[in-house]
Parts: C-alpha cells; sequence; structure tokens
C-alpha cells in the first residue's frame, strides 16, 4: 500500500510539474539572457499572464536597461553599482546574490518596442491591485499604449471596479483599445463616441492614427468626432487664454492701483513706483531667507509674515521720498519726473549693491505650488490666489476711501484741494500719508509678483509703463477704472500676443490706448469735481 501511494504522488507531481514550472516567473525571466526581441515580446507577454506582482521591479529593470544575465549560467538579475563591480539583486524577492565583475554578465537588450510591451504588461498585473491609485496608473498606461490584447483583462477589471474615477479611465482605456481590436462596427461606433467624449489632443492623435485601418464607414463618425473635439479645444484655449489675461491684469492692478492713488490726488508722475514693487519683493526675500535659517517650520506662512513687513518698509521709504523731495516740486510736473527718475535709479544701485545684480530665490509655499486642471484648461494655485488677493486689496482700499475719515480727505483733496484746505483739511499731511499708502500698496505687489517673476533690481521696471497705461486707460485717480482698464488691459495682451507676438502686441496696445484718449481724455471712468472739470 506504501508503495502504491508514493508512486500515486509521484503520478501526478510528474502531470503538475509542467503547470507548477509555466506558473513560475523565474524560469521564464531567465530565459531573456538568450531571447532575441520578438522572443522576449512573447516571454514578457508571458510573465505578465503569471500574475505575480513580484516580477513588477524585473519588468522595470529591463524597461530601463537594468537587467543582466550571468554569462556562467545565462541566470537573469537586477542590478546595481558595487564600486567598480556589480551587485546582483534576485529579480523576484531582491536580495542580494553576491558582486560580479561587470565582464562577468551582460546585459538584456532592449528597445522601444519592448518598453511598450513592459508598460502595458505592467499596466495589466496593477489593473487588479488593491491600491485604487495604482488601479489608475495602470489605466493611465493603457490609455497611452491601447493593445487589443489588453481587452479582455480591462474588461475584467471593469466588472469588478467600484471606484469612479478609476472606472471611468477604465472605460476610456478601453474605448482606445477597441478602436484598434477587431471587434464588430457597432461597438467601435461606441468606442469612437466614448473618446469623442473623452476628448483633448491625445484623443484627436488616437482617432487620427485609427482612421485609416477601420471600416469606411466608421470614417465620416470620426471625422465628425474630430471636429467637435476640435471646436470644444478651441473653446477651452479661448477660456485659457481669458484665464491667463485676467491673472496677468490682476498682476497690473496690483501694480498700478498705488499708482492710481497717488497720481489721482497729488497729480504726481512718480517713476520710482516700480521700484517700491522691487523693494517689496526684495522684502520677501530677506523674511524668507530668515526663516530659512532659523524657522524653517514656519516657511508655509513666508507670505502672511512678508507682506506687513513690505507694507511698512515701503510705506517708510515712500513718506521719506515725498517729504525729502516730492514737497518742494509740487507743481511742477517736469522736476517731479527727474527727480523720482533719479530716485529710482538710486534704488536700484543700491539694492544692487546690497544683494547683487543676480536675481534671488524666493520659494512658493505650499499652497501655491502646483496646478489643477479646470476642464480643458489648466489653472496654476499661485495665479488663482494671486488673483484672490488683488480682489482683496482692491475691496480693501474701497472701503478705507469710502467708509474712512483719511478716505473722506483724500477724496476731498483730489476733487478740489483749495476747498478741502479752507475747511481744515491739512492737506500737506494728506498727500504724504496718501504718497506712503500708494508705495506700501506696491510693496504688497512686489510680495505677489515675487511667487511669478524674478527678484531682481529691475522688477520693477517691467510693470511701470503697463502701470501707467491701466492708470490713464481707466481714469487717473478712479479704482474701479483702474480695476476694469488692468483687467481689460491683460485680456487684450494675452489675445493679441498669439497673433503679433509679445513685443508688437505692447505696442499694439500702446497705439489703441493712444487713439481711446483722443476720444475720451479722462479716461473710462472720470473724476468728478470742480477743481478736476477746471
Amino acid at each position: 500500500m506504501a508503495i502504491r501511494f508514493v508512486s500515486l504522488i509521484i503520478l501526478i507531481l510528474s502531470f503538475a510539474a509542467p503547470s507548477l514550472a509555466q506558473s513560475d516567473p523565474k524560469p521564464l525571466i531567465d530565459q531573456l539572457a538568450d531571447a532575441n526581441f520578438q522572443q522576449a515580446e512573447e516571454l514578457i507577454a508571458q510573465i505578465a499572464a503569471t500574475g505575480d506582482a513580484r516580477v513588477v521591479p524585473a519588468l522595470e529593470a529591463f524597461s530601463e536597461g537594468d537587467l543582466y544575465a550571468r554569462k556562467s549560467d545565462d541566470a537573469v538579475f537586477m542590478t546595481k553599482p558595487a564600486g567598480s563591480k556589480l551587485e546582483l539583486l534576485d529579480p523576484l524577492t531582491g536580495e542580494s546574490a553576491g558582486e560580479v565583475a561587470k565582464s562577468a554578465v551582460s546585459k538584456v537588450k532592449v528597445n522601444n518596442n519592448l518598453r511598450r510591451a513592459i508598460r502595458a504588461a505592467l499596466g495589466g498585473l496593477t489593473l487588479m491591485s488593491p491600491n485604487p491609485k495604482a488601479r489608475l496608473k495602470a489605466a493611465d498606461t493603457m490609455l497611452a499604449a491601447p493593445s487589443e490584447d489588453n481587452l479582455e483583462l480591462i474588461e475584467t477589471a471593469l466588472a469588478k471596479e467600484i471606484d469612479g474615477e478609476v472606472r471611468a479611465r477604465m472605460e476610456e482605456a478601453r474605448a482606445v483599445s477597441l478602436l484598434t481590436s477587431g471587434r464588430s462596427i457597432e461597438e467601435k461606433r461606441e468606442a469612437i463616441e466614448r473618446i469623442r467624449n473623452y476628448g483633448g489632443r491625445d484623443a484627436i492623435g488616437v482617432l487620427r492614427g485609427a482612421y485609416g485601418s477601420v471600416d469606411a464607414s466608421l470614417q465620416p463618425d470620426i471625422d465628425k468626432a474630430i471636429g467637435a473635439i476640435e471646436s470644444e479645444i478651441a473653446l477651452w484655449d479661448m477660456a485659457q487664454n481669458v484665464w491667463y489675461g485676467l491673472s496677468l491684469g490682476s498682476v497690473l492692478l496690483l501694480a498700478a492701483i498705488g499708482l492710481a492713488i497717488t497720481f489721482g490726488v497729488m497729480g504726481i508722475i512718480n517713476m520710482a513706483h516700480g521700484e517700491m514693487v522691487m523693494l517689496g519683493a526684495y522684502s520677501t526675500f530677506v523674511v524668507q531667507d530668515i526663516i530659512r535659517s532659523s524657522a524653517p517650520q514656519l516657511f508655509d506662512w513666508s507670505l502672511a509674515i512678508a507682506l506687513p513687513v513690505a507694507f511698512l518698509v515701503t510705506a517708510a521709504v515712500g513718506l521719506a521720498i515725498e517729504r525729502g523731495v516730492i514737497r518742494f516740486l509740487y507743481g511742477r510736473p517736469l522736476e517731479t519726473l527727474l527727480a523720482t527718475w533719479g530716485i529710482s535709479l538710486i534704488l536700484q544701485q543700491a539694492i544692487r549693491s546690497i544683494f547683487g545684480p543676480t536675481n534671488q530665490e524666493v520659494g512658493n509655499p505650499s499652497w501655491m505650488s502646483g496646478s489643477f486642471p479646470l476642464g480643458g484648461m489648466t489653472v496654476t494655485w499661485n495665479r488663482m490666489w494671486i488673483i484672490i488677493f488683488s480682489l482683496s486689496i482692491f475691496v480693501a482700499l474701497l472701503v478705507l476711501m469710502k467708509k474712512s475719515s483719511f478716505g473722506l480727505q483724500m477724496r476731498a483733496v483730489t476733487q478740489n484741494r483749495r476747498m478741502a484746505s479752507s475747511m481744515g483739511v491739512r492737506t500737506p499731511w494728506v498727500d504724504a500719508f496718501t504718497f506712503a499708502l500708494g508705495s506700501g500698496i506696491a510693496g504688497i505687489a512686489g510680495v505677489a509678483l515675487s511667487q511669478i517673476d524674478n527678484v531682481s533690481p529691475n522688477l520693477g521696471q517691467s510693470y511701470i509703463i503697463d502701470s501707467f497705461m491701466v492708470v490713464v486707460f481707466g481714469g487717473v485717480g478712479n479704482l474701479w477704472g483702474t480695476l476694469v482698464g488692468a483687467l481689460s488691459l491683460g485680456v487684450l495682451n494675452k489675445f493679441l500676443e498669439p497673433w503679433a507676438g509679445a513685443v508688437l502686441g505692447k505696442i499694439l496696445v500702446l497705439v489703441l490706448i493712444i487713439l481711446f484718449i483722443q476720444k475720451r481724455p479722462r479716461g473710462l471712468f472720470a473724476l468728478k469735481g470742480r477743481a478736476v472739470e477746471a
């Protein structure tokens, strides 16, 4: 009986041995040592068919060219450098198998076709993963490399998928793979419709790639789908340009809003306004530098700390400029222009002497980094926050102008300086604090601009001309005019740049403003008052 039992066990093992060997990926990996490219592609499919997740590192190493065969026995290993030698790693466990000289092994060759096969195999191996992120990544891989061989695997995974996002991506991958398969025309027509709903330039590439291989009856459907996608892309491109224009307009609003206040109340053409923006950006750099060295855990709060610092620094500089220079030049616009231009040169050179002429690094906090998709466009977080910040500053200034006694005095001086003075308003101090307020707001603008532009001594020069154009176009001294002017010029610039180029686009904007001023010399929103209208 014992002899018969042992014989039965041997007989069972003899029949089971081939299937066990077939399910073990190690011999299949070792066969890559002597395989040509076509054989290697077939082996990759067999390795993936084992469903063994341990083969993922080996396939990734194969794709990167880090798979080597030991010449003595043709065993295949992953490797990593070990001085002048290579350390051999088991392709399934990753455990070390010793070190060998580089001459003792030969690289398992790989080409682009094999890399595509490996990507598809890796996608299949992770498509059934318990981790939704891994499944989503696998669906993305199959979406980028459609193949009829993936269809059954995708459909099997779809039947079990419960995550909505992963399921939608799998359905897109199925549609793309189905279009290149030998399935029925009705299924392919449904796939074309799904790819059209998927949209984007990648979908157009898939449809055009399949155009010559599908049945002629499907080609009109493909043409219609491509046309619909192109129309949708054109609309999203327009929306993207509007977004870029609004973000540029918000930057111009920040740079110009302080200038609008000083120009409107004091009639001063302040050529040093751009340097106030630059001082605000350098204040941000100094704050971040101190935080990096003293309290790096506070870096995400660096901009919140830099805002009051930049405002106080630039407001103090502005107050000193007004009390020390500008108050002696009222009523002499040419001398004021020349004096503030000289001050701007002095400030630029001072910054060069202290910080050097090169750009300084100002980092983005984590909450201002990255981007997110919105339909067919991309929205960056730093631009989003700058738009919100610009509108917040605008609302705060409106409240200050309308609800505070200082705002009332500013408006009174703007409309009729002599009458305001006769009513007891100390116009010289209103001028001084208005200039300090405008300079402080320019410093706050520098904090925001440090997140999207180079922090250098020439930072302010990039925005001073555009700021003046915004103020003149919107109406001198009018905050609503500054808002409308900044956003209008920002959007106009972004629509002209693709057609005319950046430089010619700015020239066209300048010409349009000149023509507009000929018709409305006081801008979009003219201030009202006896002195203003005189």
